[in-house]
């Protein structure tokens, strides 16, 4: 038998003996634990499909499809949470129900059989999560498949047909292409040729925009040589206002720094009628002085996440001058990434954040 028939015969063997032992493993299990059971059933239709005649492992396999089929959306991720029956959610789901649920002002429930769900209630099926990471995956640049577990490593690091850029984009050059064709252009890219004063042109308008990105962190440096400076660890708790159609906002408790006392607001889309009915959620806040002034007190302030917080915030200066006639701050974007994050805050039972003030002195 020719080498090249034999390891195709021994690879078929290989995934019906998979295929079998995870069926009858979901047949065991189904009575015990519906999460396990789903897991074992995941790993034989993988094989299965593997299996499947007319379908090409590499280029035509399509066995991620029934996948997008049974949870509604593509799978971005491996991570999957199942609830006390047993019905599977995939993280991003998960906490788009829990935050749902703060808007509304609603218990979340699974969206299955309707049963409270919670981060304490529910927990990660690595069963289903190993499964699903060893399905075939599509990869966006040459449209092959591999498996999931191997995908992100193929496309940063493998793929010919990867988007790079020109190694000259340092001097200016916008080429973007596939990896395939990177060494043809940067073979016959202009750049290297070019005048000093073309380069100092097109270096002068790359200094310009890395100027703006290290502003920020001089106006930070800045602020730490101050006198005065102050931190705390503020907890934004969820209310509800006392209107005919109540929104949802958050406060801290007093607390106190530089001396003063001081409160800490939130809401979510600047108040929005239904942000419950919106893909796009945002969060912004404003500072209260709490505390009576015998003069205006100029500071500057700025909210990071919490030192035990996953959350991904862009540190933003704000500034504000407070005095008895005006104790509060504009509401202002809390400056986080995108919804994604947004709905990990909401879907927590506080929001923990970090404050810091800087006193500006005459």
């Amino acid at each position: 038998m020719a080498p090249k028939l034999w390891a195709e015969w021994s690879m078929a063997l290989s995934h019906l003996a998979l295929g079998m032992v995870s069926l009858h493993a979901a047949v065991k299990t189904a009575q015990a634990s519906r999460g396990a059971a789903a897991g074992f059933l995941l790993q034989a239709l993988a094989a299965a499909t593997v299996l499947a005649p007319g379908l090409d492992t590499d280029e035509d396999c399509l066995a991620g499809a029934w996948v997008a089929t049974v949870i509604g959306l593509p799978l971005l991720a491996f991570d999957f949470h199942w609830c006390t029956n047993g019905h599977l959610m995939c993280a991003g789901c998960f906490i788009h129900l829990l935050a749902d649920a703060r808007l509304k002002e609603e218990q979340a429930t699974c969206p299955n059989c309707r049963c409270e769900i919670s981060k304490s209630l529910c927990c990660r099926n690595l069963a289903v999560e190993k499964a699903v990471s060893e399905l075939p995956s599509e990869c966006g640049f040459c449209l092959r498949q591999f498996p999931r577990s191997l995908l992100e490593r193929h496309q940063k690091e493998e793929c010919q047909d990867r988007v790079t850029q020109c190694k000259y984009k340092r001097i200016g050059c916008p080429w973007h292409g596939p990896f395939h064709e990177l060494t043809v252009h940067e073979a016959a890219c202009a750049h290297p040729t070019k005048t000093g004063n073309e380069l100092m042109e097109i270096l002068g308008e790359m200094d310009q925009s890395h100027r703006k990105e290290m502003q920020l962190y001089n106006s930070i440096f800045s602020l730490l040589s101050f006198e005065k400076i102050g931190y705390t660890e503020v907890q934004f708790r969820p209310y509800r206002t006392d209107d005919f159609i109540t929104r949802l906002y958050y406060e801290t408790p007093r607390f106190t720094v530089l001396s003063q006392t001081w409160v800490l607001k939130a809401r979510v889309n600047d108040s929005e009628r239904n942000p419950n009915l919106s893909c796009k959620r945002t969060l912004s806040f404003q500072l209260l002085l709490k505390s009576k002034v015998t003069a205006p007190l100029e500071c500057s302030f700025l909210l990071l996440k919490g030192p035990y917080d996953d959350v991904k915030i862009s540190p933003v200066i704000y500034h504000f001058v407070f005095t008895n006639d005006s104790n509060e701050t504009d509401y202002v974007p809390l400056p986080i990434a995108d919804s994604v994050e947004c709905n990990k805050l909401l879907a927590a039972k506080n929001i923990n954040l970090r404050l810091f003030l800087f006193q500006i002195q005459k």
